[in-house]
């Protein structure tokens, strides 16, 4: 039997669960490497074999991206699978037009073989950009269940950055569980809010073993979904948020387009920040190309904890690193609420920057006067305390949705800014559940 030699690029997330899915226990494919980009930090690793499976027992290697055809040459590789989010389609095919070069098919894997089939209803949130406001909707949608008397668990999109093995299923119920499971900050912004907030969370690198613990301890699931990339999950209600402030990038990205289209409810969130002329512009846009898909409106207000801390101050703003990088922001939450504050010096941290941080500001120049929190190791979470230091600021607003100054030392006080959500018309994104939560018998 003649093996297909494959090789899966991704960014530490989507491309393992692919492999589950599709490939672990085919003996007529051999996986050869899973390439990495985006993420710092995450390649000259190795796909563990207790998760590859019987027919790795050596694991699979990770390596970066850019040795693709090297490894064609080298492994006589037949198919190149795609298997990352919130990458322009003309990226998409840049990277297929180097597979193409090589010989190898390029592949793109749907949804009908990726998505899992929980046993008890699903609600997935969606978007089709990085940081339209997902989590603060699931955040919101999933306390609204609980309040009903449902058993509500969240399973969030992978973040495997540290020890895959350790990583396999991932419960956290308590902020002492995120302290033990010595997440990086892109981890805790993702993952602390929503625990925070009393939801059972869960997440990891196997999402079938992942199902199966969350489905035991829940009556429904809300899956949170990372940048703007299809569900693991086969919804049951399937909610898709679009920015009021990006009308221009409904169909931009992948797999953000995709994901627009499954739509069963759209969110246009940002409605508070945007003019009337942009939403209702997106609106039009969006009755014309889902005209049987129901809109609801929403908003992002920022609350800062403590004003008072921050007039007549220099503040250095510190903004959600992944919001910033490949969600192409220019600021967040921490930046929009110090705008307009009377008596405050903004600090460019820029000028400041460590090397590290430098390399970030290099690679995204759209990022504005603000800090990106990025550390995904301790190298980059030093970089960011030293620029900090440095930077002769006398107050930090965190607009990140971790508690900031529990995973960064700093010599000043910290203050945080917070997106939440706030319902910007009817009927409202409840409104919305109460049919689907009757048809699933669960009210």
């Amino acid at each position: 039997m003649k093996q297909r030699h494959l090789v899966i690029c991704g960014a530490g997330g989507r491309d393992f669960h692919n492999f589950n899915c599709l490939y672990r226990d085919d003996p007529e494919v051999r996986v050869v490497a899973f390439t990495a980009t985006q993420i710092p930090g995450i390649d000259d690793r190795r796909y563990p074999p207790e998760l590859a499976g019987a027919l790795y027992p050596e694991g699979i290697p990770i390596v970066a991206e850019s040795a693709l055809e090297s490894l064609c040459a080298e492994h006589l590789i037949s198919q190149v699978d795609f298997a990352y989010s919130d990458v322009t389609h003309a990226e998409v095919m840049h990277l297929g037009s180097r597979a193409l070069a090589c010989g190898a098919d390029f592949h793109v894997a749907g949804p009908g073989a990726t998505m899992l089939r929980a046993s008890v209803p699903v609600i997935a949130i969606s978007a089709v950009r990085t940081g339209c406001g997902k989590s603060q909707t699931a955040r919101h949608v999933s306390r609204a269940l609980a309040k009903l008397g449902l058993r509500v668990a969240v399973l969030r999109h992978p973040m495997p950055y540290g020890n895959l093995s350790a990583q396999r299923v991932q419960r956290f119920a308590s902020l002492s569980d995120v302290d033990a499971a010595d997440c990086t900050i892109e981890e805790r912004e993702e993952y602390e809010p929503h625990v925070a907030a009393g939801s059972l969370l869960f997440a990891g690198v196997d999402y079938s073993a992942v199902l199966a613990a969350a489905q035991r301890e829940a009556d429904l699931l809300v899956w949170d979904g990372g940048n703007n990339d299809l569900p693991f999950l086969q919804p049951d209600l399937h909610i898709v948020l679009v920015d009021a402030l990006r009308p221009d990038q409904l169909m931009t990205h992948h797999p953000g387009e995709a994901v627009l289209r499954m739509a069963d409810l759209l969110l246009i969130n940002k409605v508070d920040v945007a003019t009337p002329e942009q939403t209702g512009s997106l609106a039009d846009t969006l009755r014309d190309l889902l005209p049987h898909v129901p809109q609801v409106l929403a908003a992002s207000p920022v609350a800062l904890d403590h004003p008072d801390q921050v007039r007549g101050k220099r503040v250095l703003v510190v903004d959600d690193g992944p919001t910033l990088t490949h969600g192409g922001m220019p600021f967040g939450a921490g930046y929009q609420a110090v705008q307009g504050l009377p008596g405050i010096t903004l600090v460019d941290p820029r000028a400041s920057a460590a090397p590290e941080i430098q390399a970030v500001y290099r690679r995204y120049r759209h990022i504005g006067p603000v800090l990106p929190a990025v550390g995904y190791n301790p190298s980059q979470r030093q970089a960011l305390q030293r620029t900090i230091d440095d930077s002769g600021a006398e107050v930090v607003v965190a607009g990140t949705p971790v508690d900031f100054a529990r995973v960064v030392s700093v010599r000043m006080p910290v203050v945080r800014a917070r997106y939440t959500y706030a319902d910007a018309g009817a009927p409202t994104l409840l409104d919305h559940l109460k049919p689907f939560l009757r048809e699933q018998g669960l009210v």
